[in-house]
């Protein structure tokens, strides 16, 4: 969106340009920084400049013109005085124009009260003269004051429809949180919403004429509408279910897009999907851009974690947009980034859920200890954590969860009234067979979905609660001392979840030729997604110089401190009948990882016993593989 405020010298261009940036949230810049000093030293002397002097200051102009609209826009304060100069100006369609005008009188007042400006009064008469009055646009008379110039301007600016730079498709709460973040930043966006009579009617429309605050916001319930008022070639955001709903949506926009077109899918789509639809579009000409998108409704409106994949060319072209709406890093970086090529992106995403599920059960299963175990209130239990997050183990599930521990209702705590049944979506499952599918171990992360699984079997659970005696048994142990092992249990617990799922997106990424920054991916992660930590950020640092968390020295010096206190917490709580899956599975990961002699050698053993699946020598470089009668061997020995 460019808006080009025009005037002489002393209409107020800069007043009102300055004042309406600020309410559409787009950068102002004023015509008159941008003239050379030769152009300057003229006019502080009084000379008028000439046809032949501007010439090269309005084309750079109208290079910066082109360059401010590919971004999200600008509003521009420019004399303009005559119609061939806004000509050259004219490089882009759409441009809105808001022209000033005032009697001299008033002009040069205004001028003669105006300090530490090189703009010589006494050329005022000349640049009067000079203008010539235009045909189109806004012109306002600057004798009212600035604000209801403003007013006037954005009421103009709302009633002549510009072309928007992002559609959304798609109102439900992520959808419309990210219309709201683009729009606020400077994105001129247009939305649209199926309609569904009796159930959804007229959603977009009406979700936009709630926010008309937002100047830059437009609802459509029809598709022809939408799809028209998007700037060309159009970038059109999917905010649906992932799934057939998809590739329905997608079908139905082949027909009536232009090659060249954009589609981001920013849903929880499959990878494998994605990818398939990644090929399956650029086949057609159109590009198509798979993004992960974490943080919630919170973050989608105030800055979320996005991790697009897919057409490179694509996400070049909205990566402006992007980075104005994603969540900054301690560096003040946008905590985006191109991923990877084809269904990439939703890779990452669901990796990162997967993290996030093992996380959420981590901490469920370390304030069930405290609860039930040490025998500590929901209060000192999120004192507790808070703590912890001030010793170095801050997180926003552990800040969350220190909130959710002290809400009450009716002078209860509301935690105790929520039925302990655990729901999920689908991307943790998508990522244990996924890592079944490269082969790589996954069991903490795969405990916390089994995890939720148990957890829907309540009815059942509370017979066979019944049929057991099962019941909690207090700790006799020191609190105090167990607050601390606990403490370091929970940070061991969590650098296994992330050594495994960072794992398999390094393997994956091998097997596909992805190229996946590991590093680039923690740092997109430290702001704006649910598994943001100071952990993630050390692992930016982690995966700068190793390509797995067990590789980087500080880490293992780390996790040879903190496994004694893991196994001794893990065996405290099952003696004392405490269901710990995801701690359990995360020591277990460890020390099957670190384990130079397994009992694997047994295995095979078996399997060749009952199979013929042969087996290999330790130590035999040549590799063979062999296979033993077994019960011809027993035989023998008799």
């Amino acid at each position: 969106m460019i808006i080009i405020v025009t005037g002489v010298s002393g209409s107020g261009k800069t007043t009102i340009g300055s004042l309406l940036a600020k309410r559409l949230n787009l950068p102002f810049y004023d015509a008159d920084d941008f003239h050379p000093a030769v152009n300057v030293e003229k006019m502080q002397q009084g000379i008028p400049l000439t046809d032949h002097d501007r010439e090269p200051w309005l084309n750079h102009l109208a290079e910066k013109i082109e360059e401010w609209n590919s971004k999200q826009g600008a509003i521009l304060a420019c004399s303009a005085l005559k119609e061939e100069y806004r000509e050259i100006l004219q490089v882009v369609p759409h441009i809105h124009w808001i022209h000033l005008k005032g009697e001299k009188q008033l002009l040069a007042a205004r001028l003669s009260n105006r300090k530490n400006h090189y703009m010589n009064p006494d050329l005022l008469t000349s640049q009067m003269e000079t203008w010539e009055d235009p045909s189109y646009g806004l012109h306002l008379d600057v004798k009212e004051d600035p604000e209801k110039l403003v007013e006037q301007a954005l009421k103009y600016l709302t009633s002549n429809p510009f072309l928007s730079k992002m559609g959304v498709i798609g109102m439900g709460v992520m959808g419309k949180s990210l219309a709201l973040n683009l729009a606020e930043k400077g994105v001129p966006v247009s939305v649209f919403n199926r309609h569904v009579p009796q159930k959804e009617e007229k959603i977009a429309s009406a979700f936009a004429s709630v926010h008309s605050e937002f100047h830059l916001l437009e609802g459509f319930d029809e598709m022809e509408g939408f799809l028209g008022s998007l700037e060309k070639p159009r970038n059109i955001l999917l905010m649906i279910p992932a799934g057939a709903a998809i590739d329905q949506q997608i079908e139905q926009l082949i027909p009536l897009l232009e090659e060249g077109d954009l589609i981001i899918d920013g849903g929880n789509s499959f990878y494998e999907d994605s990818s398939r639809r990644s090929q399956y579009l650029r086949g057609k000409g159109f590009h198509f851009l798979p993004m992960g998108v974490s943080g919630g409704e919170e973050g989608a409106r105030k800055g979320p974690s996005m991790m697009p994949g897919g057409d490179r060319e694509g996400y070049l072209r909205i990566a402006p947009f992007l980075e104005k709406i994603a969540a900054k890093d301690k560096h003040g970086k946008p905590c985006v980034t191109y991923v990877g090529p084809d269904g990439s992106g939703h890779f990452v995403k669901m990796v990162h859920n997967s993290i996030e599920y093992a996380e959420m059960q981590a901490l469920a299963e370390t304030v069930h200890l405290m609860r039930y175990g040490l025998k500590i209130n929901p209060i000192e239990i999120s004192q507790v954590l808070k703590g912890w997050a001030e010793e170095g183990l801050k997180s926003y599930l552990l800040e969350i969860t220190a909130n959710i521990l002290l809400f009450k209702e009716n002078s209860e705590f509301l935690l105790d009234r929520i039925l302990d049944v655990a729901g999920q979506k689908g991307t943790g499952a998508w990522s244990l067979t996924t890592a079944l599918k490269y082969n790589v171990p996954y069991s903490p992360l795969s405990e916390a979905v089994a995890a939720r699984n148990l957890s829907g079997f309540k009815k059942e659970r509370e017979e066979l609660g019944a049929v057991f005696g099962h019941k909690f048994l207090a700790f006799r142990e020191d609190k105090n001392l167990l607050l601390e092992s606990l403490k370091n249990a929970y940070a061991l617990t969590r650098i296994i979840n992330h050594e495994v799922g960072f794992s398999l997106m390094s393997k994956v990424s091998e097997d596909e030729n992805w190229g996946l920054n590991l590093s680039e991916i923690a740092r997109i992660w430290t702001n704006g997604c649910i598994i943001r930590s100071g952990l993630m950020e050390d692992l930016v640092d982690v995966f700068e110089t190793d390509q797995a968390i067990f590789r980087n020295n500080k880490m293992v010096l780390k996790i040879r401190g903190l496994k004694k206190d893991l196994t001794s917490m893990i065996g405290l709580g099952l003696q004392h009948d405490f269901a710990l899956p995801v701690m359990s599975a995360a020591a277990n990961y460890l020390f099957g990882r670190i384990t130079a002699n397994s009992s694997a050698n047994l295995l095979q053993a078996q399997r060749d016993y009952f199979g013929a699946h042969t087996y290999q020598i330790k130590g035999d470089p040549s590799g063979a593989y062999f296979h033993t009668d077994w019960l011809l061997a027993q035989k023998k020995t008799r």
